[in-house]
């Protein structure tokens, strides 16, 4: 039986790391965080490879990897804040998966990025990252709205983890 692998998208500090492997756990998937991913097998930082190579090469980097991931089974993949923006990863993904996004409101995505371990993000290096924050969520949003919605303002990462098991179920039956 085809184990159909979860992909979690959505903005930054939205939890998608934190969720997707408590889920894998759960589920006994692989975990898949494909920032942490690329920055295994490039030797570099998200940051690094943004200051050194430029968005457009680790973008092309996401998108190597979007199709290589679409072809397994058994995994959650935590993509990056941007990855699902482009059609043709989404596909690759969706070939033998289900996505979802999970969400959070512009505040509590800033105290998440500002509190976590890894709290040097490159789009939001600017003097005013709430507002960075805000602009970035308000051009994603029509992309991020093709994808059933979590909601993970004010919600702990087990209750996330236990809807999205769930929903996940629920659309494994039909």
């Amino acid at each position: 039986m085809s184990r159909t692998n979860i992909i979690l998208t959505g903005f930054m500090g939205c939890g998608k790391t934190t969720v997707g492997s408590l889920l894998a756990k759960k589920l006994n998937y692989d975990f898949i965080d494909t920032d942490q991913l690329i920055e295994k097998r490039s030797g570099m930082t998200v940051q690094e490879i943004f200051a050194t190579r430029g968005e457009k090469e680790f973008r092309a980097m996401e998108s190597a990897l979007a199709h290589e991931l679409g072809e397994g089974e058994g995994m959650i993949v935590a993509t990056g804040g941007g990855l699902m923006l482009n059609p043709e990863n989404v596909a690759a993904l969706k070939a033998n998966g289900r996505v979802f996004c999970l969400v959070a409101t512009p505040a509590e995505i800033l105290k998440r990025i500002s509190t976590g371990k890894n709290n040097r993000r490159p789009l939001l290096e600017t003097a005013d990252p709430m507002a960075r924050i805000i602009e970035l969520i308000k051009e994603r949003e029509k992309s991020y709205s093709r994808f059933i919605q979590i909601n993970s303002s004010g919600r702990n990462p087990k209750e996330i983890t236990e809807q999205l098991i769930a929903i996940y179920q629920s659309l494994q039956v039909r």
